[in-house]
């Protein structure tokens, strides 16, 4: 059996479209419910619901032999994972961004604050970078970082820029793109090779067309 971790919310609906497509049998997922862990009729395949940032733990401690999460959690969580499929779907990028009228957007003293949902990612990028920063970890809408004063900058996740916009912030700097992708654990790809190439060779034909 295969066991595949889905975050929970729009990427697990979109990886259950694509996986239908690919052959799977998702049909046990169709119907909503509050349960959490799903098979599918043949009982080949296994699907967990787990919150996004979950989906690399499960599959690095071979809970999950494949999971499907958005590049942004991969970089944050920093598991050591199989990284074999970017999806192409769930595009966005992420960003550095605040208000347009900084006399300078860059760093020009050590106090300067960054809020994010993305600590480790913002700690790296900072630190290549050089600059000294102090990072402000939110779970809530950090665009309110530089409206509240809380922060000068905040380093997030930027699909149309929409939401920056109706606030008054502008990009400084884009960091990477980001996409839902398919990750697999390292043992699993060994013991069930078989069963997981022919899953990925499946996707890889729909992502082709």
């Amino acid at each position: 059996m295969i066991t595949i971790a889905l975050a929970k919310g729009r990427l697990a609906e979109d990886g259950i479209c694509l996986l239908k497509k690919a052959g799977v049998d998702c049909s046990a997922l169709d119907n909503p419910s509050r349960k959490l862990i799903f098979n599918s009729s043949t009982n080949d395949m296994r699907f967990i619901l787990v919150k996004p940032s979950d989906v690399p733990t499960y599959v690095d401690y071979g809970i999950a032999d494949i999971g499907i999460v958005g590049k942004d959690t991969l970089l944050e969580e920093g598991h050591p994972l199989y990284e074999l499929l970017d999806l192409r779907y769930a595009k966005c990028k992420i960003v550095i961004a605040g208000f347009p009228n900084r006399e300078n957007p860059w760093i020009t003293h050590a106090h300067t604050r960054v809020a994010t949902k993305y600590p480790n990612i913002a700690r790296s990028y900072f630190a290549r970078s050089g600059e000294m920063v102090d990072i402000i970890k939110l779970n809530g809408s950090v665009e309110l970082g530089p409206l509240t004063g809380l922060s000068d900058m905040i380093l997030d996740i930027m699909e149309s820029g929409r939401t920056l916009a109706e606030n008054g912030l502008v990009v400084f700097e884009e960091i990477c793109d980001v996409s839902a992708r398919l990750v697999v654990n390292r043992v699993s790809l060994k013991t069930k090779s078989t069963a997981i190439k022919e899953l990925i060779d499946s996707i890889s034909k729909i992502l082709g067309d």
